[in-house]
C-alpha cells in the first residue's frame, strides 16, 4: 500500500551520529561526508563545530539520506536528487509521510494521493515509486536497535551549552600549559 500510513511522531531531540546515520541509511561515511559540506542534506540536531565535534542527524535527516540513496540506486541524477530534497525541506514530518516519490528517470513527482499515481503510470511512462512511510517504518526499526543521543540532557549536564569535544580540550589544555 503507498498511502493511509499511519506513523509515529519521533522526537526530533535525539540525534544519531555519522556512523549510524550512515549505517541506518546504508551509505557510506564519505557520502554522508561529502553530503554534509555540498549542504544536500545536513544535519539539524547538531552540526559540525570545529576539529573533533560530531555531527548529529535526526531521524528526519535519516529519512532523507535514506531517501537520496534509492534514489541514486535508480538512477536518478545528482540534479533532480537536489532539487527533490530541496521540496522536501519544505514540508513538515507528517506530510513527507504521506508523501510518494516517483520518477521516470529524468524527473522525481511527488503524489499525495492513488489518483495522482493513476494517472502518472497511464501516461506510458515507466516510474518508480518510494512510499516514504515505508521507509520510515523501516528506518525506524533500524534505528531501535542503535544508539542515538538525547540533546536535552547533553544541554542540561552543560549547562544549557553543547559539550566540548575531547580533542578541543587537548588542544585548549596545551595552549593554556604553553
Amino acid at each position: 500500500m503507498l498511502f493511509d500510513e499511519d506513523l509515529v511522531a519521533l522526537d526530533e531531540n535525539i540525534g544519531y551520529r555519522g556512523p549510524v546515520a550512515c549505517k541506518a541509511a546504508g551509505i557510506t561515511y564519505r557520502q554522508l561526508d561529502y553530503w554534509a559540506r555540498t549542504k544536500l542534506v545536513e544535519p539539524t540536531v547538531r552540526g559540525a563545530r570545529g576539529s573533533g565535534t560530531q555531527r548529529l542527524y535526526s531521524f528526519r535527516d535519516v529519512l532523507v539520506l535514506k531517501i537520496v540513496k534509492r534514489l541514486l540506486d535508480t538512477g536518478v541524477s545528482l540534479q533532480q536528487i537536489r532539487s527533490s530534497v530541496e521540496h522536501l525541506r519544505t514540508r513538515g514530518v507528517e506530510d513527507l509521510a504521506q508523501i510518494t516519490l516517483m520518477s521516470d528517470g529524468a524527473s522525481v513527482y511527488e503524489c499525495t494521493s492513488p489518483d495522482e499515481v493513476i494517472d502518472l503510470v497511464q501516461a506510458g511512462q515507466g516510474v518508480f515509486g518510494i512510499a516514504v512511510g515505508r521507509v520510515w517504518r523501516e528506518l525506524e526499526n533500524n534505528l531501535a536497535s542503535m544508539p542515538g543521543e538525547d540533546l536535552r540532557a547533553a544541554e542540561e549536564a552543560e549547562g544549557a551549552a553543547f559539550p566540548a569535544d575531547e580533542l578541543s580540550a587537548r588542544r585548549q589544555s596545551k595552549r593554556d600549559a604553553g
